[in-house]
């Protein structure tokens, strides 16, 4: 199939799925900003403050998901078919492994940490109700989130986009009526969210054991072996950094807030939350797009058809700039629509006045960031774990946490919101280059399980 219809006809249900996967964030902090009686900015921010411990499990899911689906469709491109469902089966038990712990950790450790985190006293008990409820479901996630790319990089992406669409519509249905009808506020909604994932779990598992998938979950592949499941670990690192740095960085900024933000730190924690949110959202049509290039990009270069894969990159490119570009002069020109969108009445007024020109801030950098989405990702895709790694680090953990930390004691609050932007900048200016210069040579070698001795790697290295 010619390589835009076929990245059309895989983009489109990754996108959606992208998009209504990030509803379930979403549509909680939609309902809950409304609460009655001036409580909706107070439990936005409790959201907001819990989100960091929500991101680390889905990040823990994202290393198998992502980690994974890429080597299965180089495999598949390679026509190893035994050597795909070895590593689904390795990944379900990887993420049952890793779910236990998890839960069992945060929850025993969430008040102290929400503490940690920039919870105030006003804050905590949003926070805590939320949390206490949702950790419940943690496997639900892990299976929902990290199963369901291994159904995407077969080709079946109306059935992923099926996988989340059905636990987002179930949790639009489920929010008003816990939150509203039967009066339990936050722990309605993070009730709704563990109900909603937990059929999205069970939808996945059924396809993969199922008449219709070409790779099975089967008995035998379950037992772990470290050849199999440490090279998805290896590669699995960069997204798990990317979405674990992300509820770093919403620590970091949620307690300069409460540091540095005085009378306001209630407020400024509220628009920093909707800033977040509104920027994650709006991330996920690229996002979606890149996700849904990669079984392209891995099965050709598994092929060694470097053609199809140049082709490829090159329309994800064009494609995830000129939308990151679109998005930004939106941001840039109603700024005030994300608090809207997540309250109403007076309360959402009087955030608007505060925070219209923080996330104008905020924002600023978003144009230039589809260049390293479409970079990043080809990485993944081509099985590079060690540059994946490299670009993951770099734009969050070398630039925006010690800009947010250092800013901040210049420029305050407005600081901590100015970081988010030049590491943005300064991130994608470095990804962009180094896939650059490192694609010359990494797209004439054909892939290998091991990356020692690739000369484009050893370049890298240099």
């Amino acid at each position: 199939m010619p390589v835009g219809k076929l990245l059309f006809q895989l983009a489109v249900p990754t996108i959606a799925a992208q998009v209504i996967n990030a509803l379930y964030n979403m549509v909680d902090r939609i309902y809950i900003g409304r609460l009655p009686g001036g409580e909706g900015p107070l439990a936005i921010a409790g959201l907001g403050i819990a989100f960091p411990i929500i991101m680390i499990i889905s990040a823990f899911a994202s290393m198998i998901g992502m980690g994974g689906s890429p080597r299965v469709s180089i495999k598949m491109g390679q026509q190893d078919h035994d050597g795909a469902e070895k590593i689904l089966g390795n990944a379900v038990t990887a993420l049952i492994a890793l779910a236990v712990p998890l839960t069992l950790f945060f929850y025993l450790a969430k008040e102290p940490l929400l503490s940690m985190f920039g919870a105030t006293d006003n804050i905590l008990p949003y926070a805590n109700d939320y949390l206490g409820i949702y950790l419940l479901g943690s496997i639900f996630v892990m299976f929902s989130l990290g199963l369901n790319s291994f159904i995407t990089c077969q080709g079946f992406a109306r059935t992923s986009m099926l996988t989340v669409l059905i636990g987002a519509l179930l949790n639009i249905v489920l929010d008003p009526i816990f939150i509203f009808i039967m009066g339990l506020g936050v722990k309605g909604s993070a009730l709704a969210t563990v109900i909603s994932q937990g059929v999205s779990a069970a939808w996945v598992l059924r396809f993969l054991t199922g008449k219709k998938t070409d790779l099975k979950i089967r008995r035998k592949n379950l037992r772990l072996e470290a050849k199999v499941l440490l090279p998805v670990i290896a590669l699995g690192i960069a997204p798990f950094i990317m979405q674990s740095t992300e509820s770093l960085v919403q620590i970091t900024l949620n307690s300069g807030m409460k540091r540095y933000g005085g009378a306001s730190a209630d407020s400024l924690v509220s628009v920093t939350t909707i800033a977040i949110s509104a920027m994650q959202f709006l991330s996920m049509p690229a996002l979606g797009l890149a996700q849904g290039a990669q079984p392209i990009i891995s099965f050709n270069y598994g092929s060694r058809n470097m053609d199809r894969v140049k082709k490829a990159f090159r329309l994800l490119f064009v494609i995830t700039v000129a939308y990151t570009l679109g998005i930004w002069a939106l941001s840039m020109a109603v700024p005030q629509i994300y608090i809207y969108l997540f309250s109403s009445g007076e309360a959402a007024r009087q955030l608007s006045v505060l925070g219209r020109p923080m996330i104008r801030i905020f924002m600023g950098g978003f144009l230039f960031i589809g260049a390293q989405y479409a970079c990043q990702n080809t990485f993944m895709a081509l099985g590079r774990a060690k540059i994946s790694l490299v670009m993951a680090l770099l734009r969050k953990i070398i630039l925006l946490i010690p800009l947010a930390l250092f800013l901040p004691l210049f420029f305050g609050t407005t600081g901590i919101f100015a970081a988010e932007p030049i590491a943005d900048i300064l991130a994608s200016a470095v990804t962009t280059g180094v896939f650059y210069f490192m694609s010359k040579k990494l797209l004439v070698y054909a892939p290998d399980d091991s990356e020692q001795g690739n000369p484009a790697e050893e370049e890298m290295k240099a």
